[in-house]
């Protein structure tokens, strides 16, 4: 199979190639649905029933279905098709393949490549007459790389009725598959002072910005790397007049997570955070956006079944952890078997220098074949 996916390598730079020059920010609505129809109609022309679900903050979301009708659980391949990347940024950025045989470009990683994979593996199940008699179904989100919260609840309604969830986002740089990431939080810290002049009435003041130091430093010594929670408070603002004691400051602070239970005592320092200055009080909000994936006995048993499909194919597999979230960590919450970062071998997510190594796009969308031809009912 990896041979016949070597002889499509050329189709599937073109494809992928197509996919980055309709450049679809999760901002701008209308380039993510012009990709978005294009994406459908390529589907449709290789047998797929296709349904849109219009969403009218971000691009509207689609679902591709094979062999509806047919008895079983489906497979669900898991695909966000926005990126990070504004609309003419190939103009500064523009794809370039180079002789080490990278193809770089916008989007090419995160995750355009990966679509790219997915596509070609049921295409070519499908022209090779190897495409199994169970549903297979390719779910398009538009929002993932601002949280998913207009694609949330089908995410949940599709994977739950589904047998296996393969998340098309990135491999790790050696390929491995993801089978752990951290859950991911987002907290906004408000403290509250009394204003005063700086000058003629200091005394009468407290101030917002010490107490926000006091919390600040307080909060950052939660970072723990073996537990592997980290906290980073990232933006700040506060104050009004440098002659007035400030009355208010905010503080956005990241929070990333290995396991549920660290989620609920994370969740819970916050919650019993208390001022230090008299006076003064603190106001906590937010709180944990995707859930830890975590690599329990389901994962373990997941991977290994997924190990075993791929070393059939000639082809080795191993996994590892990221800190980053993916639409992954809400399909393993559910107890659904997921496979993530089955996408090609790259760099750069979100940077410049994004590529993919191009010949593991054949290699992927192998392994991503063998897993809709051979995994159990």
């Amino acid at each position: 199979m990896l041979a016949h996916f070597n002889t499509r390598l050329e189709d599937m730079v073109d494809t992928l190639t197509t996919l980055v020059e309709y450049e679809s920010p999760t901002t701008d609505k209308a380039a993510v649905d012009r990709l978005g129809e294009w994406l459908a109609g390529e589907l449709q022309a290789h047998g797929a029933q296709v349904e849109r679900h219009p969403r009218e903050p971000v691009g509207d979301v689609w679902v591709a279905r094979w062999n509806a009708g047919t008895p079983g659980k489906p497979l669900l391949f898991l695909c966000h098709i926005d990126t990070v990347w504004d609309v003419g940024t190939l103009k500064n950025q523009p794809l370039r393949r180079t002789d080490e045989g990278h193809l770089y470009g916008p989007g090419t990683y995160d995750m355009k490549g990966g679509i790219t994979a997915a596509f070609f593996a049921i295409r070519e199940l499908r022209a090779l007459g190897q495409m199994p008699d169970r549903p297979v179904h390719m779910l398009l989100t538009t929002d993932e790389e601002v949280g998913s919260h207009e694609s949330r609840d089908i995410i949940v309604e599709m994977a739950g009725e589904s047998a296996l969830v393969m998340v098309t986002e990135p491999a790790l740089p050696d390929g491995s598959l993801k089978t752990a990431r951290k859950g991911t939080g987002l907290f906004h810290l408000h403290t509250y002072g009394v204003a005063a002049h700086a000058g003629g009435a200091h005394p009468e003041g407290v101030n917002a910005i010490a107490e926000m130091a006091h919390q600040v430093l307080r909060v950052q010594e939660w970072t723990d790397y073996e537990r592997g929670t980290t906290t980073s408070a990232g933006i700040v603002e506060g104050g009004t007049r440098t002659n007035v004691v400030p009355d208010e400051c905010r503080v956005d602070i990241d929070v990333r997570v290995i396991s549920q239970g660290e989620e609920r005592r994370v969740t819970q320092r916050f919650q019993d955070l208390e001022p230090v200055l008299p006076g003064a009080r603190v106001e906590v909000r937010g709180g944990f956006d995707r859930p830890p994936m975590e690599r329990d006995g389901l994962m373990v048993e997941t991977f290994r079944r997924a190990q075993a499909i791929a070393a059939d194919l000639g082809l080795t597999l191993d996994e590892g952890e990221s800190g980053g979230g993916s639409d992954g960590n809400l399909t393993a919450a559910l107890g659904v078997p997921t496979l993530d970062g089955l996408g090609p071998m790259g760099a750069g997510a979100h940077a410049v220098h994004e590529h993919i190594v191009v010949s593991d796009l054949a290699a992927r969308a192998t392994l991503m074949a063998g897993l809709v031809r051979d995994w159990p009912a």
